[in-house]
């Protein structure tokens, strides 16, 4: 029986219209948190609109490698080694995801977990948005002492069997979920809901040369983030404008301002990095008193890039309204 544990008694009897019909309660358990790792687990729990449990589902997944951090997950290379290859298990999985929001506790690692390995069996996962209970919880303003999944399981008196097991913490934020979602319905709360982008940047083809353009068919997509593997990281070459200064609010981008980010973003981080480069601009990895803007979601977050552009007086900017901006970038002095 899911935990009904509220601030509201009851489930609302007029829900909001444009509340998603359906979702997807995931829990991924991994070889590690780098572009590289694998799925070692995975676990789905179906609801209906009202957050109504329908299904679940659970499998492991054989990495193709070390299984990583046994000692927090378990699962050894001798119970992986029988178990399925993610290819093998894409097709029931898609139609555990298919027409429903994702749901996870910091979607956005999740989501990208699940989208590579659906790229690297050449497929595209079924999924068009995602909502974090991590985020859901700060639009409800809970009473949380921290953003972890046993910290919102206690609020709502959930009791977890076995952290760090997919099917078990799935089940868990199934039952976290049920009451956050009746509360926001309640008080009118608008669900933080982003935007899934498949990877397209997996495929069978060499990577290009260092200097090589890449040509043919296929060349494009999201910036041409296609190589042969994940992209590897690589240092952006300097900035070659001064830095202008702070944004102003209402004035134009300026190439040579200094912009970091911070949170989950419905477009790719490393392609938004990227745009904000070949537009000109500095993109930092910390926030100093040299920051001209912050750009995050969830400005209320509490992390230490929005604490610090609290305390420097950094404008602070959201992803949708940065993106207009790039479209019209004012050019440096000289």
């Amino acid at each position: 029986m899911l935990a009904d544990r509220t601030t509201t008694a009851s489930s609302p009897t007029e829900w909001p219209t444009a509340y998603p019909r359906g979702y997807a309660v995931v829990d991924v358990e991994t070889t590690g948190l780098a572009r590289d790792d694998r799925i070692v687990s995975a676990a789905v729990y179906r609801l209906d609109g009202r957050g109504e449990v329908e299904d679940h589902w659970y499998t492991l997944v054989n990495p193709e490698r070390d299984p990583g951090p046994v000692w927090i997950h378990g699962l050894t290379s001798e119970v992986l080694a029988g178990a399925p290859l993610f290819r093998e298990v894409a097709e029931e999985f898609a139609t555990r995801l298919a027409g429903r929001v994702l749901v996870a506790h910091n979607a956005v690692f999740d989501w990208q977990m699940i989208a590579r390995e659906y790229a690297r069996a050449e497929r595209e996962a079924p999924v068009k948005q995602r909502l974090c209970t991590i985020a859901l919880s700060k639009e409800l303003r809970l009473p949380l002492p921290n953003h972890k999944l046993e910290s919102l399981a206690a609020h709502f008196g959930v009791v977890q069997r076995r952290a760090h097991h997919a099917l078990d913490d799935a089940r868990v934020l199934a039952e976290a979920f049920r009451p956050s979602l009746r509360a926001a319905a309640a008080g009118g709360v608008r669900l933080p809901l982003h935007e899934c982008r498949p990877l397209t940047e997996w495929n069978d083809r060499p990577a290009p040369l260092i200097g090589q353009q890449p040509s043919g068919p296929g060349v494009g997509g999201h910036g041409g983030y296609r190589p042969g593997g994940w992209r590897p990281s690589r240092k952006r070459p300097a900035c070659p404008y001064p830095n202008p200064g702070r944004y102003e609010d209402g004035r134009r981008l300026k190439q040579g301002m200094r912009v970091a980010f911070s949170g989950d973003t419905s477009v790719d981080r490393e392609l938004l990095e990227d745009r904000a480069t070949e537009a000109g601009l500095h993109v930092a990895t910390s926030i100093s008193r040299l920051t001209s803007l912050l750009v995050t979601n969830d400005p209320d977050s509490g992390t230490s890039k929005v604490l610090k552009a609290r305390q420097y007086g950094t404008p602070v900017l959201d992803e949708a309204a940065f993106g207009q901006l790039l479209r019209d970038v004012e050019p440096a002095d000289g």
